[in-house]
């Protein structure tokens, strides 16, 4: 006799943990993050034009990249929530990255305007990616215990 295991995807915990995210991935902070993100990653990324200092292409070109980065970071908690949320670090390393950039990045482009730019803009790309990350993390009224008796809380379907 044979025994097949189900498949991993409908395993009881991770059939709540997408629940939890779908349930965050559609509240009005949630889209508002999401939205504040992409302008934010779309900024970065046109901030060498905006802010007058595309001379300077080795930061113009990081922000560039970086800036599309974040954008397609933080627009995919939208459609997929529940697989790309843990992508919201990614996103925060990329707001740390634009904080320390102007100092790091070859060639003299530390220059009140390019450090005022990506500062004020690494900082908001911080806060919102960590907002993303924590939006997951947020209680939905009830705490779910796990099948296998791990981070068993009580009161979740999969311990009865």
């Amino acid at each position: 006799m044979s025994y097949t295991r189900p498949p991993m995807e409908s395993h009881p915990d991770i059939l709540e943990m997408r629940a939890r995210h779908e349930r965050a991935a559609t509240t009005p902070r949630a889209q508002a993050i999401e939205a504040l993100g992409v302008i934010t990653g779309l900024y970065l990324a046109a901030s060498p034009w905006i802010a007058g200092f595309n001379g300077f292409s080795t930061l113009a070109v990081t922000n560039l990249i970086v800036g599309i980065a974040y954008a397609l970071l933080m627009g995919g908690f939208g459609h997929a929530y529940e697989r790309t949320h843990s992508m919201a670090w990614a996103a925060a390393a990329l707001g740390a990255w634009t904080i320390i950039a102007p100092w790091v990045v070859a060639g003299e482009v530390d220059t009140t305007r390019t450090i005022t730019n990506n500062v004020i803009v690494g900082v908001i790309a911080c806060l919102l990616a960590l907002a993303a990350a924590a939006g997951a993390n947020m209680p939905s009224g009830r705490r779910s215990g796990g099948a296998s008796g791990y981070g068993s809380h009580g009161g979740g379907p999969s311990e009865r």
